[in-house]
């Protein structure tokens, strides 16, 4: 039995994806749309939640930035629901299957709470990763499914995480933040240490891109170039 606020965030739910239909058959600009031409959207709108998260955005701000990311939710589950395929309820139910089936720890295979709960993050990543294993056991590289559109950064620390959570070999990178060569000799040339906060490692970052741009070389292609060869450097054997 839906409880009053659930059938209430049903009812408003049902309303956008009426008006989003609505749209589509009457509106020629809303209706010339297609999944391609709504990327750019739906890069926009993610980032602009970031930048109001980021900014501390009042709640009025970041609840309007989330309503234009479901907008794009929406719409490209409309897309898919004129052709036949999926419609925003088959996204809805197979992202929830999803979250009870990851997270074993908190729920039961048929979705009921578990009687305990793990008392730490390290338990729960154990378990998350062995249901993702479960999952596609015959997915052997640790990189794969990460977008390879991230940007360079982010692309950098999903592949860092995913090795050691993998066991793979990351000694290349050691504490101070000094590269060394796979004979494990220090570089020619290393990094200085990793600052204590964000806001002195982000004016690091800075630092070496302003250097890369006066040098005339491209720091998230050079980036992204290096995240590739680390990624094939720790591919497993099949």
């Amino acid at each position: 039995m839906p409880t009053p606020t659930s059938a209430k965030n049903s009812n408003e739910l049902e309303e956008l994806i009426r008006t989003i239909a609505a749209l589509r058959e009457h509106c020629p600009w809303m209706g010339g749309l297609t999944h391609e031409s709504l990327v750019e959207y739906l890069i926009e709108e993610a980032y602009e939640v970031v930048d109001s998260i980021e900014a501390g955005a009042v709640d009025d701000e970041l609840r309007g930035e989330l309503g234009d990311v479901l907008l794009q939710v929406v719409l490209h589950a409309r897309l898919a629901e004129e052709r036949g395929s999926f419609d925003f309820a088959d996204v809805a139910r197979g992202i929830n299957a999803k979250m009870v089936r990851r997270n074993q720890h908190v729920f039961k295979a048929d979705g009921s709470l578990q009687d305990s709960f793990p008392a730490s993050v390290e338990e729960i990543i154990v378990k998350w990763d062995a249901a993702k294993r479960a999952e596609k056991p015959e997915r052997k590289d640790p990189f794969e499914g990460i977008p390879p559109h991230l940007p360079a950064l982010a692309a950098a620390q999903k592949s860092l995480d995913r090795a050691a959570r993998a066991g793979l070999d990351v000694s290349g990178f050691d504490a101070d933040a000094r590269l060394v060569d796979p004979q494990g000799a220090p570089a020619a040339v290393g990094l200085p240490a990793i600052p204590a906060s964000e806001e002195a490692l982000g004016e690091l970052l800075l630092a070496v891109v302003a250097g890369a741009r006066e040098q005339g070389l491209d720091a998230e292609r050079a980036l992204r170039s290096a995240v590739r060869s680390f990624q094939n450097s720790q591919a497993q054997p099949s």
